[in-house]
């Protein structure tokens, strides 16, 4: 009887080092490292060419890592189980090591029906915990602890060689090959060593004004750490990055120049970011139904029936007369990638202005987003919406916003070219303001130059609070509230 081959399955976890399923598998026999492409996937609502441009950039990197130890990665197209058929055919014994996975609804039953079909062929799947969530999990009850746990663990270190397989690597998919469009955007590097070169960056040079910066889009572009592009497709492990941002905590211990404080400040700041990425991403492991269902079932029937379209373009392209809003957009658009902040304000005029449903916009805007992760996309569009039931209803005022973290107006005028004329600060936020001959005298009249504004943000203010107070004050609501909260609240 042959050898069996260790399948080493890469999905969202496209490295070497802190890999346990690698690391395991190698010290057992002939590792095959697999990355299939699967149709399924890539044709989902939610998937894009900038998420293959960066997914791509990181399997070419990751190639040229594994052939150093022994063993190129191999790239097919298809669907999985199919893909372990054909392998299982010419290779015989298999045994298959993968990451967990807290994904879509489509890789779900993907990774389900991969369980199924390794029980039926009698082939060991081993799965690893994997960013910090837990499977399974009754309930909230002690999982800051079993966090910090799985992150206090020792990293895995890669396997000094593999024993390789006698089988064609094959060529890493382009876009064209797999029907999707060319990717224009300007996104950052990805792959492995971009991400630990962008995660040493932020601790010892960028991430100094963390927490004062991290509102502005103007700012928070080089003060947020940027690591987010890099956990979404696992170039780099979330216990690398806490061990990395505790190592450099403690060596600040005791020193005490100027802007140490400030320093550990932002640190801490940041490690508490760390553990709500991981809080928001257990929401979708353990209901993967929020993906297309509200916490509250009740509140899809808010919005459902009154879809605006024309609303819904003039979102998606940046025209809604909203200078800060269109200025988000139109970033989000260029660069994959947004502050927290105003990714969050863009959700809110969605859904409070506009009155999407969030099931409508959601898969829009996971596609323009560079590091698109679904466990932390869906409850954060859901919070946005007002459909949790258990998060405040913060509708944002995007003049407001505008003049708070861009109060000069030079974002707007980097992104909405057609307010570059508009020297004044308070026109640039609001240029329905300006007289008619003010208008002329910049180059920018509204309604002609510059969209009208498509929407009344003080009354659909007070629409939208109405509405979803009239639902979440309803005694039956208030009973569902208190089962949403004790599955998925956090526990402080």
């Amino acid at each position: 009887m042959s050898e069996a081959v260790h399948i080493v399955w890469y999905k969202r976890d496209l490295r070497v080092r802190d890999h346990r399923p690698l690391a395991e598998a190698a010290r057992r026999g002939p590792v095959l490292p697999l990355y299939v492409a699967e149709p399924s996937v890539i044709g989902a609502p939610d998937f894009s060419a900038r998420h293959w441009t960066l997914i791509r950039q990181s399997l070419v990197e990751l190639r040229g890592r594994l052939a150093e130890l022994g063993q190129p990665l191999v790239v097919c197209i298809g669907e999985m189980p199919d893909v372990l058929d054909a392998l299982r055919d010419r290779l015989g014994a298999l045994q298959l090591w993968a990451h967990e996975e807290t994904g879509n609804g489509i890789t779900f039953a993907r990774d389900k029906r991969v369980r199924r079909w390794c029980r039926d062929h009698g082939v060991p799947f081993a799965e690893a915990p994997h960013m910090g969530v837990t499977r399974p999990l009754a309930d909230r009850d002690g999982w800051a602890d079993r966090w910090e746990a799985q992150m206090a663990e020792p990293r895995t270190d890669p396997p000094e060689a593999l024993t390789p397989v006698d089988i064609d690597p094959g060529p890493i998919p382009t876009h064209a090959d797999l029907d999707l469009p060319p990717c224009t955007a300007a996104l950052q590097q990805a792959g492995e060593a971009a991400a630990h070169d962008t995660l040493q960056s932020f601790l010892y040079r960028r991430g100094r004004r963390y927490q004062q910066d991290i509102s502005s889009p103007l700012t928070a572009e080089t003060s947020c750490s940027r690591i987010s592009v890099h956990l979404a497709y696992g170039t780099i492990s979330m216990r690398q990055v806490v061990h990395a941002l505790r190592t450099r905590r403690d060596e600040l211990d005791g020193v005490d120049h100027e802007d140490a404080g400030q320093w550990r400040q932002a640190l801490n700041a940041f490690d508490s970011r760390l553990h709500w990425h991981s809080h928001f991403m257990q929401k979708l492991e353990d209901a993967p139904r929020i993906e297309h269902e509200s916490f509250i079932p009740d509140f899809d029937a808010l919005r459902e029936d009154e879809f605006d379209e024309t609303l819904y373009a003039a979102w998606k392209a940046g025209c809604t007369g909203f200078p800060m809003v269109d200025a988000c957009m139109r970033c989000l658009r260029t660069t994959g990638w947004l502050n927290f902040r105003m990714r969050a304000m863009l959700c809110s005029f969605a859904a409070y202005d506009c009155w999407l449903d969030w099931r409508r916009f959601a898969p829009f805007y996971a596609r323009l987003m560079a590091d698109y992760e679904p466990g932390i996309h869906y409850p954060q569009v859901q919070m946005q919406s007002g459909t949790t039931g258990i998060n405040a209803v913060r509708i944002y005022n995007p003049v407001k916003q505008g003049k708070d973290h861009d109060p000069d107006g030079t974002f707007i005028r980097r992104w909405v070219p057609e307010l570059r004329g508009v020297d004044n600060a308070a026109s640039v936020h609001a240029p329905w303001t300006m007289p008619p001959i003010e208008q002329h005298a910049t180059g920018c009249v509204v309604g002609e130059d510059y969209p009208e504004r498509i929407v009344d943000h003080n009354a659909a203010y007070h629409h939208a609070q109405d509405r979803i107070w009239a639902l979440r004050t309803q005694p039956e609501i208030e009973a569902k509230k208190e089962k949403v909260l004790e599955k998925h609240g956090s526990r402080r």
